[in-house]
């Protein structure tokens, strides 16, 4: 048989397009990079995010940048500190959100909401120090060390973080927090959940008048996360 002849190729090609498309969907939109047996080449996919970026106040025109295990974008908060951006990326995704003295960070696992807060910003601490880094150095490598990329891919692992983030907050700060899905919890600055919150964290000094956590929060979590490692 003539392995090239187009009556072959053909029906072959087209069975391994519908094989591609059926992994494609299989994997999720927003989670899985495949190959495309029709174009020969692996497709990124679109990944949609957005949230709102606040320390009490929002963070209005704040640059939003996001970088993901592949791929990276950038765009800017509204008035009310909302943001959204859609990209080709592969999950998960680091936010950075700055604004005047306060930079603050995020993460996402898949495509929806993500905010981005002085305890989105203890999350990633908590992360950090289970894998016996610091922030900054899980922020800095994130893009080339599939270690740091497999573990904040991992939805149990980040609930667990955002769960010990309110746990040890209210113990520390003795404070009640009413939302204890801080990251992907819609919201509205100045209304009762998430940014109540943070003005609950700020007048117990668990936030400092940058917008930022408080060294001691910082501690307080770096120790936790310590105490829980991966």
């Amino acid at each position: 048989m003539n392995t090239h002849d187009t009556r072959c190729v053909r029906p072959a090609l087209a069975a391994l397009c519908v094989a591609s498309l059926a992994t494609l969907a299989a994997c999720g939109a927003n989670s899985c990079i495949g190959f495309d047996a029709c174009s020969g080449a692996y497709v990124i996919p679109s990944v949609a995010l957005s949230g709102t970026a606040a320390t009490g106040k929002a963070l209005a025109s704040a640059t939003v940048g996001v970088t993901c295990a592949q791929g990276s974008g950038s765009t800017l908060s509204d008035g009310g500190g909302h943001y959204s951006i859609t990209l080709n990326a592969a999950l998960p995704c680091i936010l950075t959100v700055t604004s005047g003295g306060a930079t603050l960070h995020s993460l996402a696992i898949a495509g929806g909401t993500f905010n981005t807060t002085p305890e989105t910003e203890l999350m990633l601490v908590y992360l950090a120090s289970q894998l016996d880094t610091t922030e900054s150095n899980l922020i800095a490598g994130f893009p080339n060390n599939a270690r740091y990329q497999q573990v904040l891919a991992n939805e149990s692992n980040v609930m667990a973080a955002q769960s010990a983030v309110v746990a040890n907050l209210q113990q520390g700060y003795s404070v009640t927090l009413s939302t204890p899905a801080f990251l992907t919890t819609p919201f509205i600055v100045g209304q009762a959940g998430v940014d109540s919150d943070l003005d609950t964290l700020a007048k117990a000094g668990a936030i400092d008048a940058n917008g930022m956590p408080d060294p001691a929060a910082v501690a307080l979590l770096t120790t936790a996360g310590r105490a829980h490692p991966m």
